[in-house]
């Protein structure tokens, strides 16, 4: 596990020093009325580099092995399902479409993976679709996939 904390520490803390040097070099950090808009990237990228730093410096300190990083068993094969069936909602969205992919999806994760009921996992399933079709397509104005069947 230490392993595995020193490469997530150290990728993330580099990707943190480029997102706010590339929030500093594109955007304005202040101006006329206030702070500009790299001002809030900058400082997420500050807070993202100093606690990655943290995770980074706790795990070279740190002499004991810790766990394996990697699951076995149950938790390697849930976390495979995850993979498939997010990597087949992604290459199915432009056939299932945006409403109708989320509905599916969300049901092989809750009947599936956590062997919710049935009510539950329809209830919630097609009120995360419904809310999300909502949110983006009349609130934000942004146009989901469509499926083959026209919704």
């Amino acid at each position: 596990m230490r392993s595995a904390d020193r490469i997530a520490g150290a990728a993330l803390l580099a990707f943190a020093v480029a997102f706010s040097a590339g929030a500093l070099k594109y955007y304005t950090y202040s101006g006329p009325g206030g702070p500009g808009s790299a001002f809030l990237p900058f400082w997420l990228g500050v807070i993202m580099a100093l606690l990655s730093g943290a995770m980074l410096v706790g795990a070279l300190r740190s002499r004991e092995p810790g766990p394996d990083w990697l699951p076995r068993g149950e938790g390697l094969r849930r976390i495979a399902l995850v993979l498939g069936v997010t990597f087949a909602f992604v290459a199915l969205l432009k056939v299932v479409g945006m409403i109708i992919g989320t509905v599916l999806f969300l049901v092989v994760l809750l009947r599936v993976l956590d062997r919710n009921p049935w009510p539950l996992t329809l209830s919630v399933a097609a009120a995360t679709a419904g809310l999300n079709f909502l949110i983006f397509t009349y609130w934000l104005r942004v146009p989901f996939p469509v499926s083959v069947f026209g919704f």
